[in-house]
């Protein structure tokens, strides 16, 4: 492979060149799990909400609190996510000022 080629793999049709891809980027993941509700789709980008219960000391109660999360979208999977779906994502290194985890996959 010469050091101008890009890392290329191809799954069902589709061809991958994401640097930044889990599965065929140069991209590792580590740390925390999580699934929620796609809220919103940008390119390379989707925004997840997931609701956790948090408990309140002064009231000895849980209260529900929701969660808004920024993912990184890799171009292999961008066609089967939409809005709605629900997915898991996994934490990586910061991509960038809001986006510290990437996509592994659509459980619904």
């Amino acid at each position: 492979m010469k050091k101008t080629e890009v890392k290329t793999k191809e799954i069902v049709g589709t061809i991958c060149k994401d640097k930044d891809c889990p599965r065929h980027g140069n991209l590792s993941t580590r740390g925390k799990i999580f699934e929620g509700r796609v809220v919103s789709k940008f390119h390379k980008r989707i925004a997840i909400e997931f609701e956790r219960m948090i408990y309140v000391k002064k009231y000895e109660r849980y209260a529900k609190s929701r969660t808004k999360i920024h993912a990184r979208l890799p171009t292999c999977i961008e066609n089967e996510i939409n809005v709605g779906d629900l997915i898991r994502i996994r934490e990586c290194r910061p991509l960038s000022k809001i986006i510290h985890f990437v996509v592994i996959g659509k459980v619904k």
